[in-house]
């Protein structure tokens, strides 16, 4: 069995291979277990708390900042697998995320405990999402759309897996550790498996494309490449801002309708769920329309689904609702690495990947944010929901002209 897998892993580099499913593989496996970075804090928030003896801004200050190195690490970390490949960054997020951990674990006092998970933890999860990403859709060009989605769901079953397995050790032996387990955990499993990904996948530039054999020609688009990297930027910022508000906040919004908070535990975990499953389809349509046209169904979707917050909030509906969310909104953010792909070279596409990516983490800590903001100057939800829908519509609107840019350009250049 062993040596099947070495035989797979020093195979030939081709696209679309057997080693292309391997490197799959291992990376959802390492997108899941480093996936923990961003669930832990959650997890262990009011055992910290009690602890340190702090309100609750200042015990939520380590998620906070996990968030940012999160999303500071997919620009940083992106273009570092564009120049030494995706192995190094993957082993070093190993070892800083093991360090974070066990460090974190030791903290004697919070801002000890809060750099940890933003310098180390925040930062060395990022490797395990976008860099990852975008390292994988090197080595698939008629499946990059289910590749890459289903890399991308190794955060979402973090979310999904992760918290269970915590919850007994935390019962009985405490945050601390809780922490020291997973470290471990971590070092055990994310060293070697990052060694796996070792081979470095090499283009071989076909002459008169801009792109080598892993992705054939870019398809052309009246926008340069700066422009187009800001627009992305933007719409990320938008459909994350949106994204946000039913992520951030169905438990508290179901404990003001008095549902309890373990119901909105119960609908956060449906959306996650529900996330899986469309990001796998939404990678099946991609690979078939292409990922503007399937972002774009996708972020239209997410405005209805958010609109129907407004009218629908009975427990019942609330589930229905929830899941109808999940299913739209979970293939989005898989969407931008796969148009990065497409109408930019790939040999940028690590820091290009990373830089969209930041700007999607950026959208979801300012959206949960500011939807909190609203909440307490209005009293009730009703403006969140209108304020995400409006950011919605901003994404929705910028990803109609990039559309629009790339059906104009491949119009000029279809022969007559």
């Amino acid at each position: 069995m062993i040596l099947d897998v070495v035989k797979v892993a020093t195979g030939p580099c081709r696209v679309d291979s057997g080693y292309s499913w391997f490197r799959l593989a291992i990376s959802m496996m390492l997108g899941t277990i480093g996936g923990v970075g961003m669930w832990a804090v959650v997890v262990v928030l009011p055992a910290v708390q009690a602890e340190f003896g702090v309100d609750r801004a200042d015990a939520s200050l380590p998620y906070t900042l996990t968030m940012a190195g999160f999303a500071l690490g997919n620009a940083l970390v992106g273009r570092l697998v564009d120049r030494y490949g995706i192995m190094p960054p993957i082993l070093g997020s190993a070892l800083a995320l093991g360090a974070g951990f066990i460090l974190a674990a030791m903290s004697p006092q919070l801002w000890l405990f809060a750099l940890a998970q933003g310098a180390l933890i925040g930062i060395g999860t990022a490797a395990t999402f976008g860099p990852l990403i975008a390292d994988l859709s090197h080595w698939f060009r008629r499946r990059r759309g289910v590749a890459v989605a289903a890399a991308a769901t190794g955060n979402y079953l973090a979310g999904a897996i992760w918290p269970p397995i915590m919850q007994p050790i935390l019962a009985a032996d405490g945050w601390r550790t809780t922490y020291m387990v997973i470290g471990i955990v971590i070092l055990v499993a994310m060293v070697p498996l990052s060694l796996l990904l070792r081979r470095r996948f090499v283009e071989e530039v076909i002459p008169g494309t801009e792109r080598g054999h892993s992705g054939g020609p870019l398809k052309p688009i009246d926008l340069s490449p700066r422009a187009l990297q800001i627009l992305l930027v933007v719409a990320g910022l938008g459909c994350c801002v949106a994204m946000s508000m039913p992520q951030v906040h169905i438990v508290a919004y179901c404990a003001d309708l008095g549902y309890g908070v373990a119901r909105g535990a119960e609908m956060l975990a449906l959306m996650l769920g529900a996330g899986v499953i469309s990001r796998l389809a939404s990678g099946f349509l991609a690979d078939c329309i292409g990922g503007v046209k399937t972002l774009l169904i996708g972020s239209v979707l997410q405005g209805l689904a958010l609109a129907l917050y407004i009218p629908f909030n009975g427990l019942a509906s609330l589930y229905v609702v929830s899941l109808v969310f999940g299913l739209s909104q979970g293939g989005i953010v898989p969407c931008y690495a796969l148009i990065v792909r497409e109408y930019l070279p790939a040999r940028e596409a690590g820091q290009r990947v990373g830089t969209v990516i930041m700007a999607t983490v950026v959208g979801m800590a300012f959206g949960g944010w500011m939807s909190g903001w609203i909440y307490d100057l209005t009293g009730s939800y009703l403006a969140a929901f209108l304020n995400g829908i409006a950011w919605n519509l901003l994404n929705v609107t910028v990803m109609l002209y990039v559309l629009f840019r790339s059906h104009s350009a491949a119009t000029r250049l279809r022969p007559a």
